[in-house]
């Protein structure tokens, strides 16, 4: 059964609040809500508090005639992707990015509005490559692999089961890979990961899912896993080759 979109966004958010990133200072209070299966007022307050998502989801909502930013389309469509996001006029998008997000990120707005005329879309792959400075640290030998871990467990990445044991499972994925010119995917590594905030929910040796920092978020159909791929590559395209300020020219000195 597909979750509804509040608890779809309490899987994919609360790994970062759990850690302590983002979101609001009650991450047990939080997390309880995907435990529960409890979706209310209390928990929309909560989703509010999300400085980096919340104005997304505001975006992708009204670029597309949603009223609810948590419904499920606009949720997936942040997170691992849709067809929704390529139904938002361009001028639409910059126009929000203006409103949202010139408060938040300062200077740098001028890098990400380039990044929007680039093809860049409300999707958390170009948050994290195209808005997070991480990218830019990459060229400081002493920040370099803390920058590119974050990057990479930032990220919604995508794996494929070999393992369940209890609430741990162990997935073959692909990190990201810095060669000191560009960020790509690496060859494909087994790491381990936490299940899902709500539990296993029956996810199997075989099975494709999504994963946040240190825990897996949901079992991804083949449309979700083609979708999520072909936005992460996007984005990297983009940051790596068409924007002019773009993280890797940063960290090399060039931008």
């Amino acid at each position: 059964m597909s979750l509804s979109g509040p608890l779809l966004f309490v899987r994919y958010a609360y790994p970062p609040n759990r850690l302590g990133y983002c979101g609001p200072a009650d991450s047990a209070a939080f997390g309880e809500y995907g435990v529960a299966g409890t979706v209310d007022g209390g928990l929309l307050q909560l989703a509010r508090q999300f400085s980096g998502a919340w104005p997304y989801l505001e975006l992708i909502a009204a670029g597309t005639g949603i009223r609810d930013p948590l419904d499920r389309r606009v949720v997936e469509a942040y997170w691992v992707g849709n067809r929704l996001l390529d139904t938002i006029p361009l001028t639409q998008v910059a126009d929000s990015m203006e409103e949202r997000f010139r408060p938040r990120v300062g200077t740098r707005f001028g890098w990400l509005a380039d990044g929007v005329l680039q093809g860049g879309v409300p999707h958390h792959s170009f948050h994290v490559f195209g808005v997070y400075p991480w990218v830019g640290l990459l060229g400081d030998d002493r920040k370099a692999d803390k920058a590119l871990t974050v990057l990479d467990r930032c990220r919604i990445r995508w794996g494929q089961v070999t393992a369940v044991h209890d609430r741990q499972l162990t997935v073959r994925s692909r990190p990201l890979h810095w060669d000191g010119c560009l960020l790509t995917l690496g060859a494909p590594v087994v790491e381990f990961a936490e299940a899902p905030v709500a539990g296993p929910d029956g996810i199997a040796v075989g099975d494709w899912v999504s994963l946040h920092w240190h825990w897996v978020c949901d079992r991804l159909t083949g449309r979700q896993l083609r979708a999520l791929r072909g936005y992460t590559l996007h984005h990297l395209e983009l940051v790596n080759h068409r924007v002019e300020h773009s993280g890797p020219a940063l960290a090399l000195g060039t931008g």
